[in-house]
């Protein structure tokens, strides 16, 4: 007998954890199952790196998930046995280190667990709505088509997410360029006006004199400045990571004029692609609904997902209790209605991740187009006041001289 660890779904789309003594671990599984609780993890060492609410993807495991997904999803589509496709994937894979992931779980599936609980021994690499959707299609035989819709799914979720960093390096860089030519101008230009006005002892015109106290300022003082920045940021940041400071922190992004809708959009998106791809697997809806909020990125809106799960379970659906959270477009509740009226959910579901994804870029572009200009327009601002004082202060030498 033995002490092993799990993790595992409930009914209700949460995460349960705790340990039990058995034999072995399939004995584990097994009475896990029993208690209604669909296992991800059943081992001797406690996982402590995983947590839905904490995704700790990136990029270039995302990746490597999406490739794997991609070539997993030819082969078994073209008949290979699924240990000889996991086999050549492994010969594929270009990362070392992920190859060590796919090889890892070709020797779990050959001892004996099924491709869902060798998966999930690697939850880093492969998140819940991964599991899951592999677990459904191996209980019901449609393993192959599983993957090609869990490829389409990180398809799109990586073409979306890069378009949006794309569109906000532009507006980043801007603001990078502005803010260093600011700093120069203080740091470098206008100390060495100071030095001539200093010697002249004229009177200096008002503007003048607020650049150079702005100068001096910066000058003395920039340490002060940059580490009240810092502490702010470091504190901004370990507010954030606590549960109200993520919660305010999300809620108030929402409501950022033009970016907030973008944000929303973009969240609304990824939660109609991942509930897209668990209902067309029959993957039950509550249990769908607590995977689909554990990828969200946004706590605010993965919050309300709560009351709609506990909504479903009273029978009332899924329309009318996204509609009452007041958080999710408008538009997203009708098209849930009219999925439930046609009993056409999953199209539905699929459709509206198709209409978000379109307006999530219009809406990165919209602000884009406003941002970049507007960037442009302060930091000319700034640096033609800059000048400004400079001329006049050069005017007023012109004067005394004459």
């Amino acid at each position: 007998m033995a002490t092993y660890f799990f993790r595992a779904v409930a009914a209700d789309g949460k995460m349960r954890s705790g340990s039990l003594t058995a034999e072995t671990d399939k004995s584990v599984a097994r009475e896990l199952r029993k208690q209604g609780l669909t296992p991800v993890y059943v081992g001797l060492e406690q996982k402590k790196t995983f947590d839905l609410k904490l995704p700790v993807f990136r990029r270039g495991k995302r990746r490597d998930v999406l490739f794997f997904t991609q070539e997993l999803s030819t082969l078994l589509n073209a008949g290979v046995p699924l240990d000889r496709a996991l086999a050549i994937t492994t010969e594929l894979s270009e990362r070392p280190a992920f190859r060590l992931i796919v090889q890892d779980v070709l020797r779990v599936l050959k001892g004996g667990k099924s491709l869902a609980d060798s998966l999930a021994v690697h939850p880093e690499y492969f998140g819940d709505l991964f599991v899951n959707m592999v677990r459904a299609g191996e209980a019901s035989g449609s393993l192959a088509t599983v993957f090609e819709r869990l490829a389409e799914f990180e398809r799109s979720r990586d073409e979306l997410r890069g378009y949006i960093i794309s569109s906000m390096i532009y507006p980043a860089l801007l603001v990078l360029v502005g803010l260093g030519s600011v700093v120069l101008l203080m740091n470098f230009v206008v100390p060495r006006f100071a030095a001539v006005f200093s010697e002249s002892r004229m009177r200096i015109p008002l503007p003048t004199r607020i650049m150079l106290e702005t100068s001096r300022i910066v000058q003395t003082w920039w340490w002060i400045v940059a580490s009240a920045g810092a502490a702010a940021a470091i504190a901004l940041r370990l507010y954030i990571r606590t549960q109200d400071g993520r919660l305010w922190w999300d809620t108030l992004r929402l409501r950022v004029p033009l970016l907030g809708q973008a944000l929303l959009k973009a969240e609304t998106a990824r939660f109609a692609r991942a509930m897209a791809t668990l209902v067309a697997n029959s993957v039950p809806l509550v249990q769908s609904l607590g995977i689909a909020s554990a990828i969200l990125n946004n706590k605010r809106l993965a919050g309300s997902l709560e009351s709609v799960a506990q909504g479903v379970k009273r029978g009332e659906g899924i329309a009318a209790p996204l509609r009452r959270t007041g958080v999710f477009p408008a538009l997203a509740g009708h098209l849930l209605m009219v999925g439930e009226e046609t009993g056409r959910l999953d199209q539905m579901f699929s459709q509206m991740a198709d209409i978000y994804e379109t307006d999530t870029r219009a809406a990165i572009k919209r602000f884009t187009s406003l941002f970049e200009p507007l960037i442009i327009l302060i930091m000319g601002l700034l640096v033609g006041a800059l000048v400004l004082s400079m001329l006049l202060a050069i005017t007023s030498i012109n004067e005394v001289a004459v």
